[in-house]
Formats: structure tokens, C-alpha cells, sequence
């Protein structure tokens, strides 16, 4: 059975930023900022990485921050506009290893409903065999469940992954598990960490 190179999504296949969306509707860099620390932050947004209702988090946080409640709307619907391209590079090493046979997952915290909104306008990810999604399994990174999940769904298990994620908290949980696991810091290092490993 040939070894699997499993990719995290955030920051290491696609940029994601909240600031990318809503600095087009909030003008005042104070404003802004004050905005990302207590509306809409990552924290709030990590719930629906393990699995909350989309609809169920908007309303709750409207409630909060009534003033808010057009932006509040906009992550959800133009959750997208977060997303800010390709990782540099990224993309071109999938390719390479796909060309040469190698077996491709992901393994991402990412909401339900909005991987259900981004997955389908991104052909990259027709090149993987699988891909594990928190929102959808209701369990988010770094927990050990998800990792159980992945190596029953590519039937691998240890050192038959190569994983790369930019959380260390995420590395170390797949470390614990004897997976074959890199931090992500850009491409050039991803590369030559898959030359090490002998895939490229």
C-alpha cells in the first residue's frame, strides 16, 4: 500500500482571512479591529468547525450584537470572500504528486454548511481521494477522533500519512498517532519535507 500525503486547507492550501471580507464593510481600521477581537472571531467561527449549526450561530450572535446583525449575515453568506487564493506553491506540488501516483486526502476544520459553499468552486480538490470535514463529522482538530476517522477512510494508518498542517497543536495530535507529520510554513519547505519522504 503506497503512503498518503494528507493536507490541511486553511493556510496551507487556500489563504483565509476574516479581515479579507470585512474591511469592505467596515471602514475605520479601530472599528475593524474591535470588530474581529468581539463579533465575528475565530474563536466564534471555530464552532461551526465542530459541527454547530450554521443558522443557529448567526441568530445567537445578532442577538448579541444587534447593530451588527448586516455583518453577522455576510459571514455567512459571503463567507467566501475570507477565502484570499491559493497558498503560493501549494497547489503545484498537489499536482506533482497526484502525476506521480501518489495517494491525496484532506483532513480540515472547516463549517458544514460553508465547506458546502466553497468545495464545489475549487476543482483542486477533484485531485483527492477523500476529504474529512469537522463540520460534517461534528469533531474538529486537534482531537484524536478525527484522526481515527481519516485513517479508517484511507485505510492507512501511522507512518503510512504524510500530514501537513500550519496548527502545531494539530501536527502534535498526528504525531501522537506515529503519523509522519510537518508544521507548514510555505511551499519551499513542504517540498523539500516531501523529498526527505521520498515522494517527489
Amino acid at each position: 500500500m503506497k503512503k498518503a500525503v494528507v493536507f490541511d486547507v486553511g493556510r496551507v492550501l487556500f489563504g483565509w482571512q476574516l479581515r479579507a471580507l470585512f474591511e469592505k464593510l467596515i471602514a475605520d481600521e479601530r472599528e475593524l479591529d474591535w470588530f474581529l477581537e468581539n463579533v465575528v472571531t475565530e474563536q466564534w467561527h471555530f464552532q461551526h468547525d465542530r459541527g454547530r449549526d450554521l443558522n443557529d450561530m448567526v441568530a445567537e450572535r445578532i442577538a448579541q450584537f444587534p447593530a451588527y446583525a448586516k455583518h453577522i449575515t455576510a459571514y455567512a453568506k459571503r463567507f467566501n470572500e475570507t477565502i484570499t487564493g491559493p497558498v503560493d506553491g501549494t497547489h503545484q506540488i498537489v499536482r506533482e504528486l497526484k502525476e506521480v501516483g501518489v495517494p491525496l486526502y484532506c483532513l480540515t476544520n472547516f463549517g458544514h454548511e460553508l465547506w458546502a459553499g466553497f468545495r464545489p468552486t475549487q476543482p483542486i480538490f477533484d485531485l483527492f481521494e477523500d476529504i474529512v470535514v469537522s463540520g460534517t463529522e461534528k469533531i474538529a482538530k486537534p482531537h484524536s477522533r478525527i484522526y481515527e476517522i481519516t485513517e479508517k477512510r484511507s485505510g492507512r494508518e501511522g507512518g503510512e500519512l504524510f500530514f501537513t498542517d500550519d496548527n502545531p497543536d494539530n501536527i502534535k495530535a498526528a504525531k501522537s498517532r506515529g503519523w509522519d507529520a510537518h508544521l507548514f510554513t510555505d511551499a519551499a519547505s513542504l517540498r523539500s519535507q516531501l523529498k526527505a519522504s521520498g515522494f517527489l
